[in-house]
Order: structure tokens, then sequence, then C-alpha cells
């Protein structure tokens, strides 16, 4: 294709396109299915007050769920993935939008399932889902029952339910403020003027002229701050949210509550902050490195996301990147490289950019479909050779997860999400690595995958140690205020950053747009799930057959495990420190190796 043109959707040739006829063969059979929902639901809403009759019926009813949930699994992905193949096709929208009105009409009608399921005498649901009948449904239905404890009364229950919409009105007010009624100006460039905007704010700290980094940092933060008392109000508005519900649920803490569902034990958290806190000095040592190679008299906080290195110039086909990933991968096996480079190649993904096409990437699928994967892939663009692998890894992990389980326990959680595509990335960084030997090319990628670990574990982290502050002042009767917060945020700055960093007034504004603080207690999942990655690559590629089969029957968990308890199943004990600390000595060799090559 000829890539200096951003074709139309109708233009793009099918062998560049997903092939979701795995989903549905037409338009026709998928809206005989989205029918199909409404009349489930009203056959489901027929077991109400009877889960408890007996193990029959309740069994009955949960296969119904079963049938509702797989049906409606396919729609959704369906309308979602024509959706982002083409949110500018009047059809797809209105096809995902009646997928989500009726989708919710119909689970208004079964709201009461899980609930009224959770009611059963514990005795007595524990004899029944222990017969063979219930063995695709066990683990799941343990999983619910392990809730119970945190689970009100109906009308408690219903008056939460009530309340889940306006509980979503400070992240919802958030993001209309910063995304659609903020105007952050426009940039002077050697292209020209560029808008400054929330997705061209991180490509302007990139450009190698400082003056373009500096003017857009301060005009980007200004705007934050005029806007200072209205954000901390409504990040304020989201603590007491998270505050609200676990004590009315029970919990001892909010953090407490959201790392309940995946049993993930406190000491995980805390061990992640401290672990990365004594290697701070290693991260300072790189900052002192970037200021010493851009040349610096002083290095600012606009100067951190500026390449040390100039992007080499690369020109990769898309068939060659699938080679070179057939290749990096080797060491888990021709199966595994089998699968994905004929799925690469075959129908699972959506390569090229088109007009209405949603940016960036991502891995979806369903549980009967293949695990497609939205690409917006450029020959000349070196990362995207590991944006593929990433999301292939995404997508080999929902594979075996869907291949070795029932549909009830296939889902992963979001604890483990990462791991499976950071380990690929990490076995392409290492593919490459060793069959240069252009330093140039050595130095780009050593500088690019310090600047991922970098951006993941110890930024993460930082955000981590943030919520967890934050949470536990509200949680110990201190109000929160615009002073507190900045205050609480340019102490983690200046001892994450350390003595080579000089900050703004407003740099600290920083902790007051972070998006992912409006789902608290979520970031820490990056940071954990990159230093899982990071010792299974070494693990496996260092290992024989015993430690790739580990890591196999960790891809093929899926749900059937808690996340610490599939990963250990792995090689990797996420509640000690020694995962985090081997991340953290990787990138400690990826520092002393820039510092001997720049």
């Amino acid at each position: 294709m000829n890539e200096n043109i951003i074709p139309l959707r109708k233009d793009v040739p099918e062998q560049d396109k997903w092939d979701l006829s795995t989903l549905f063969k037409s338009d026709e059979e998928w809206e005989e299915s989205l029918n199909k929902i409404s009349s489930l639901a009203q056959e489901i809403a027929q077991f109400k007050g009877k889960l408890a009759d007996s193990p029959e019926v309740l069994l009955s009813g949960i296969k119904k769920l079963e049938e509702i949930e797989k049906i409606s699994e396919l729609v959704g992905s369906y309308a979602f993935l024509l959706t982002a193949g083409d949110a500018g096709e009047s059809k797809f929208q209105e096809m995902q939008s009646r997928y989500i009105m009726i989708a919710t009409a119909a689970e208004t009608l079964f709201s009461f399932f899980i609930p009224e399921l959770q009611a059963i005498d514990e005795k007595m649901i524990e004899l029944w889902i222990e017969r063979q009948d219930y063995s695709d449904y066990r683990i799941w239905l343990k999983k619910l029952l392990r809730l119970k404890p945190y689970i009100l009364s109906e009308k408690e229950e219903k008056i939460l339910t009530l309340q889940s919409e306006s509980s979503r009105a400070a992240h919802k007010a958030f993001s209309m403020l910063t995304n659609v009624d903020m105007e952050f100006g426009s940039i002077k460039t050697e292209k020209g003027e560029i808008p400054l905007s929330q997705s061209t704010y991180s490509i302007l700290l990139e450009n190698q002229d400082r003056e373009v980094r500096r003017q857009a940092y301060n005009q980007f933060y200004q705007v934050f701050y005029n806007h200072r008392n209205t954000i901390a109000s409504l990040y304020e508005g989201s603590v007491n949210q998270d505050i609200f519900e676990a004590r009315s649920r029970g919990y001892s803490s909010s953090r407490a509550m959201a790392l309940f569902p995946d049993k993930v034990p406190e000491s995980v958290y805390d061990n992640l902050i401290a672990s990365v806190r004594e290697e701070l000095p290693m991260l300072h040592r790189y900052y002192a490195l970037r200021k010493r190679v851009l040349k610096l008299d002083e290095l600012r906080h606009y100067d951190v996301y500026v390449p040390l290195t100039c992007d080499v110039k690369t020109h990769t086909s898309y068939e060659e990147s699938v080679e070179i990933i057939r290749q990096a991968l080797a060491p888990l096996g021709t199966e595994y490289t089998d699968v994905l480079c004929k799925g690469l190649i075959n129908g699972w993904v959506d390569r090229y950019e088109n007009k209405g096409k949603r940016s960036g990437a991502f891995s979806s699928g369903a549980y009967t479909g293949y695990p497609y994967i939205l690409l917006n892939y450029k020959p000349d663009v070196l990362r995207d050779l590991f944006t593929m692998a990433h999301e292939g890894g995404h997508s080999m992990h929902s594979y075996y997860s869907a291949k070795s389980n029932p549909f009830m326990q296939y889902n992963y959680t979001i604890f483990e999400a990462e791991v499976a595509s950071t380990f690929n990335e990490q076995l392409v960084f290492d593919y490459l690595l060793k069959n240069t030997s252009s330093s140039e090319m050595k130095a780009y990628l050593l500088s690019s995958r310090a600047s991922d670990i970098l951006a993941t574990l110890h930024r993460q982290t930082m955000f981590a140690e943030y919520e967890l502050k934050i949470h536990q002042l509200v949680e110990s009767g201190n109000p929160l205020s615009v002073d507190v917060l900045r205050g609480t945020y340019r102490n983690l700055l200046e001892t994450y950053f350390g003595p080579e960093m000089v900050f703004e007034e407003f740099s600290d504004m920083e902790g007051l747009r972070i998006p992912h603080f409006y789902n608290a207690f979520y970031v820490y999942k990056y940071s954990t799930g990159i230093s899982a990655a990071l010792a299974l690559a070494e693990r496996v590629t260092k290992g024989g057959e015993s430690e790739r089969q580990d890591y196999f029957n960790f891809l093929k968990s899926g749900g059937s495990r808690y996340p610490v308890e599939s990963l250990r199943l792995a090689g990797v004990d996420m509640e000690s420190q020694e995962p985090v600390k081997a991340a953290l000595a990787r990138f400690g060799q990826l520092v002393e190796q820039l510092e001997e090559i720049l």
C-alpha cells in the first residue's frame, strides 16, 4: 500500500484487515444474536427467588447466564471491532449503540442473579458446587462466594447500585474538563504551528528543540494551574467515593477493597514501593547521564522525555516484522510462534491506518473468535515492531486462556494482563540487540528500553505511592486541599527524580492531570506486570523445557487461579521482593551499557 496516503476503509485490501467471520458470517447473523439477548434475559428472570430451591435449579440458571454472557460477548465484540476499524461509519456506530442499549436492559432484568446466588446458605452451596456437573463453574462460584462477607443486604445493595452512576461524576467531569473544555493554544515549531492538546503534549516534549519543550510544558501546566481548585475538588470527590464504598462494605481501607477481588496481599503493594525506593540512586544516575548526554547546565522536568539518541532510519515491512518476531520468540517453541505468526498474517490483525480508524493499538477478542489485534503499523517506525510483539503477547495469552478453560473462568485479570505482552517485547529487544553490529542501533535500543522500563516501573510506582498517601490522609481524618495534593506530589517528584532535576513552580500540577487516579489503586499493576515479565523472560530464555512449560501453564491459567497464584505457577513469586529487585537490576544494567556506548 502507498504509505503516504491514508485510505478510506473501503479501499483497504482485504488481506490487510481482520477477518471477523469467526464472530459472525454476516451482519444479518449478528442481528439474530442481538435479538436473542432480550429473550434470554427474560428466561433468566424466571429464576428470581428460586436459585436456592435445589442444585439442579441453580445449575440451570447458571447455564442460562453463561449462554447470554457468551452471546453478549460475541455481539459486543463484533460491533466494537467494526467501529474501531471505521468510527466514521454511522451504521457501525448505530450497531454499537443498539448493543449497549439492549445489553444494559437485559442486565437490569437479571441483576438479581449474583446477589441471590451469594445469599444461598454457605454450607449448602459448598456441597452443591463439589458435584461433577458443576465442574465448569466451580472456580467462578468460589470466587463469587469469597466476596460474600462484603455483600450487603438486598436493600443496601440496591442503594449502592442506584448511586453508581453519580459515583462516576467526578471522573466524568474531570474527563470533560481536561479533554474538551480546556484550551491549550498552540506551539511554534520548525514544522509550523502545532495545536497543544493532551495528545500532542507528549510528542512536543520529545522535540529536539529545548525551547519548544519549555514552551509546551509551561503553557500546558499553566492551564491546569488555572483550574487547580476545580480539579482538586474533583479528585477529592473521587477519593471520598472510594472511602465511602470501602467503609460501607466493611473493608479496612479503600486499598484493601481494591486488592481483595484479585486476592493480592497488600504486602505486594508495599514491597513494590519499598524496592523501588531502595534502588532510586540508579534512577538518579540515569538522570545524571541524561543531563550529560543532552549537554545541559540544568536538567529540567521538560527534558526527561526527549530521546537520548536520534531515531534510527529503518524500513521493515509488515511481513518482515512478523518474521523477526518468529525468530525473537523462538525460545517459546514452534507451536507458539506458528500460531502467532499465522494469526498475524491471516486474519487476526487490522494492519494499517485508514480514515476513521481508532488510533494506537489493542488486542481484543471473544471466547470463540480470533484474539483480534488493531495496529496502525508504519514500516519506518521501529517501535511499531515492538507494538506488534506486545499485542501479539496479549492475543496469545487470550488464545491459550480460551483454549484451556470453560467460558466462565477463561478471563485473566488486569494484574496478569501486561505480563505476556511485556515478555514478548523483552525477547524482541534481546534479539535485535544481539543481532546488530551498529553502535547507533544499539544506543537506540538501549535508550528506548531503559525509557520503557522507567515509565512502567519507576513512574507507575511513584503514582501508586501518591494514591496510597492521599487515601491514607483522608482515611485518617485529614481533609484534602490544593496545597496538600500539590505538596504531597512535589515531595515524591523530588524524591524519585533526585538532585539533578530542577522543577518549575507548577511541576506538581502533574499530580492533578493523571486520569488513572480516578480508578484507584490500578497503576501499581503496570509495575508488578513488567517486573514479572522481565523475570519470566530471563527464566525462560536461560532455562530449559521445564521453565518453558511453567510459563505456558501461566498462559493457560486464564481465570482458573488468582493472579499471584498463576504467576507463582510460572516461577515468579510476586509476594516476595525478588522480581521487582531483578527488574530494577535489569534497568541498572541498561544504564551502565548506555553510559558506555554514549
